[in-house]
Parts: C-alpha cells; sequence; structure tokens
C-alpha cells in the first residue's frame, strides 16, 4: 500500500467539495446545458484531474501517478457508456432538458459516495483473497459480452428496482413541479417524477460499478489511486453527457472498444492473479502498457465511427426536451 501523507487526502476532499459547490451554486438555476457552457466546464473537470494527476506523480513517483492516469482514463472511457443509459432514462421519462443538470448533480453525489464503499470493500477483498481477481475478470468477460450482444438497448428504466421501491415508500405523482423534487398535494407529500429519474439513476450507476469496480482494480489495488481516479472520472460526467448529447448515435463502435477494453482489463486481472496466487513467472501487465492499449482502442472506436457512420434510425426516441414543462401549480407551495 502507498503511504500517503494526510495532507494529499485533505487536498483530494476540498478540490471536491469546494467543485461542488462551486458545480451547484452555477447551476442554480434550472436551464438548458448547450455545447459552450458543457465544453468549459469539460474542460475544467478534466484539467483539475490531470492537475491532481501531476500533484501525485510529484508526491507519490512515476508508478503511482502512471496507475492513477490509467485508472482515470479507464473510468472515463467506461462512463461514456454509461452516458447511453442516461439517454435512455432521460427520454422514458421525457425530463426537460433544463431539469438534467439537477438530476445528474444528485446522481454524482450517490456514485461518488456508493463507489467509496464499493472500492474500500473491493480493496479490502483484493489485499486478504487474491484469487477473487480471477472472479473479478470473470465478471469483465461477462460485461464484454453483454457489450457486444447490445444488452442495454433493452435497458427500461420503468423495471429499475429502486423505482419500484421508491414507489412503494412515497406516492410519485404523474406532472413535473418545475425542478422540485416534492410537492404538496391536499395536504400530503408527495414525489414528483424528477426524484424518480433520480432514483433511476443511481439504480444504473450501481449496475456500472459491477464493471468499474474490478476494471479499476486491475489497475491499482490502493485506495487512494482507484478512489480519486473514480471521483474525478464521475465527477466529469454531467459535463460529458451534455458535451456528447446528440452525438452518442454516431459513436457507434465505442461498444466495440469498450469490450476490448474490458476483455483486456481481465486478461491482466488474470495474469495478475496468476502471478501472485500460483507462479510468480507469469509476467504482469504493466500499468504504462495498460495505459497505451486504452488510449489507442478508444482513439481507434472513435476514428472509425467518425469515418463509418451509420444512417440515422428511423424509429429514433423523441429527444426528451419535447416535453412540456409545466410550472408548479399554485396550490401547491412548499416543493423541495
Amino acid at each position: 500500500m502507498l503511504e500517503v501523507p494526510p495532507w494529499l487526502w485533505v487536498v483530494f476532499a476540498t478540490t471536491v467539495v469546494v467543485s461542488l459547490t462551486v458545480d451547484l451554486l452555477a447551476h442554480r438555476s434550472a436551464h438548458v446545458i448547450g455545447f459552450k457552457e458543457a465544453a468549459a466546464w469539460s474542460a475544467l473537470w478534466v484539467s483539475l484531474a490531470l492537475v491532481f494527476g501531476a500533484v501525485v506523480f510529484l508526491v507519490l513517483g512515476v508508478t503511482a501517478g502512471t496507475e492513477y492516469t490509467t485508472a482515470w482514463l479507464l473510468e472515463k472511457s467506461l462512463s461514456v457508456d454509461n452516458l447511453f443509459v442516461f439517454a435512455v432514462i432521460f427520454a422514458y421519462f421525457r425530463v426537460p432538458r433544463a431539469y438534467q443538470h439537477r438530476v445528474l448533480f444528485f446522481g454524482v453525489m450517490g456514485a461518488l459516495l456508493f463507489r467509496g464503499v464499493f472500492l474500500t470493500l473491493g480493496v479490502a477483498v483484493v489485499s486478504r483473497f487474491t484469487a477473487v481477481l480471477f472472479v473479478f475478470a470473470a465478471v469483465l468477460f461477462y460485461s464484454t459480452y453483454k457489450l457486444l450482444k447490445g444488452d442495454e438497448e433493452g435497458f427500461d428504466p420503468g423495471k429499475s428496482v429502486a423505482l419500484r421501491l421508491l414507489r412503494k415508500v412515497v406516492p410519485v405523482r404523474d406532472e413535473y413541479a418545475g425542478a422540485h423534487f416534492f410537492v404538496k398535494e391536499a395536504g400530503k407529500r408527495v414525489a414528483t417524477p424528477l426524484l424518480a429519474v433520480v432514483a433511476a439513476i443511481e439504480a444504473a450507476d450501481l449496475v456500472f460499478a459491477v464493471d468499474s469496480v474490478p476494471a479499476v482494480l486491475a489497475v491499482s489495488d490502493d485506495l487512494f489511486i482507484v478512489y480519486t481516479s473514480n471521483a474525478f472520472a464521475i465527477l466529469g460526467l454531467r459535463a460529458l453527457y451534455f458535451l456528447l448529447a446528440g452525438l452518442l448515435d454516431r459513436f457507434h463502435y465505442l461498444n466495440v472498444g469498450l469490450a476490448i477494453i474490458l476483455s483486456f482489463i481481465g486478461v491482466k486481472l488474470i495474469l495478475q492473479a496468476t502471478h501472485k496466487t500460483i507462479s510468480s513467472s507469469v509476467p504482469e501487465i504493466p500499468s504504462p502498457v495498460s495505459l497505451a492499449v486504452i488510449v489507442v482502442i478508444l482513439a481507434t472506436s472513435v476514428i472509425f465511427s467518425l469515418r463509418r457512420p451509420v444512417p440515422p434510425r428511423k424509429d429514433a426516441a423523441p429527444e426528451a426536451d419535447t416535453a412540456p414543462e409545466p410550472d408548479p401549480p399554485a396550490d401547491r407551495p412548499g416543493g423541495d
């Protein structure tokens, strides 16, 4: 395990808290996030991640810095596939574009919490039972199969377990009420569809963690490296969604690229587990090689997607922002 100075954890935590606060204050009023605004925020999040990576290089060494960069890029690439599911959720619930950032903000908050729990447990398990890496490799190979099969196309947000549980706990009305999650009807507190969307986003992230957690643990088994890299990748997820909104269908080879990356990481896990549990003569794949492979595969899949576009589908779902955006009724004060 790396000997991480406490002040570096403080710097990381402070950066995350300040960044989220600034983001929240900058988007207090609901509005549609345009391309230029999304590009500016994306550049900010990427810059923060790279600057923090430079600090890791300087403080913890080249190996730790390379592992951080590899893990961040890996999580960033896997998160692009998550954006397709977010688009499906927004279309299913017909979420007005002006409210989508608010939903993703709370989704990011939940993702930071859940990833911290899962990665802490993952690091603890790997440190005690190295053979579990074989299981993680099997999970990644299965995820590769699902990506190539195109299972995300059959994703139905309405069947989300989190959404079904939410409806059992609190009544959910059919109409939106501005950017509020709750309103009062006949003196009773009821949820708006916006809260249901947050529940669906959180449930989707739990599913994504099944892929991303084993993948990032193949890069490093140090909690500081895996969590900070995941956190900075997740922080930029909202801006990345709005930056690529409308362009997702053009990256039709991206799933193939991500499948190849997951299978490569699965092989890396098998070699790593074999080296540690069976024979030290079995070579491991160094982090610089992993970083180079991920960059090449991502670039190739994007280039192929742009050079070989597919014709637009005639059955494409209507955009989420075509839904009406009713104002909260005057007799329902107290929305949250």
